[in-house]
């Protein structure tokens, strides 16, 4: 008498499935994997707009809260540019649509997509004359990203 041996495996049928349970599994995780490489950028560029906001922000609040010519107008005075701004006010409606600049109005390389909005508005403080400052930074690249920075300048 022979012995028979069962052979062991897998049959074609459980192999057909095994195949279709790993493809469903790896395309999940592919497209997490998608999802989270397209969002990795957004707390760069978020990072990006903060620190040029704070930038923008630190320039304005070294300047004087008053013209110091006496001629205040608020906004900037005719012939006067960014780097002749000599007090907050100065600042008021400044926007740089075409990317971030320096004090001298040179575009910062690599910050072309940025845009900054300043508004200035007059405030009272206990009592006190102040100006509130308000810096915005978008991004052209996201139409949804705002990061706006207020301060407050006193004497």
């Amino acid at each position: 008498m022979k012995n028979f041996h069962r052979q062991l495996g897998a049959t074609l049928i459980e192999m057909v499935v095994s195949i279709v349970i790993i493809s469903v599994s790896l395309t999940a995780v592919m497209m997490v994997i998608v999802e989270v490489g397209r969002s990795s950028a957004d707390p760069m560029i978020r990072t990006q707009a903060t620190a040029i906001a704070q930038a923008y922000m630190d320039e304005i609040l070294v300047q004087a809260l008053n013209d110091p010519d006496g001629g205040e107008s608020g906004g900037a005075e005719p012939g006067e540019t960014r780097a002749t701004f000599d007090d907050v006010s100065d600042y008021h409606g400044l926007a740089d649509a075409a990317g971030a600049r320096d004090q001298m109005g040179v575009p910062i390389t690599g910050l072309e997509g940025y845009n900054v909005d300043v508004a200035v508005t007059s405030s009272v403080i206990g009592g006190y004359p102040a100006k509130r400052v308000r810096v915005s930074v978008g991004f052209d690249g996201d139409p949804n990203l705002s990061v706006p920075i207020v301060a407050y300048r006193m004497n």
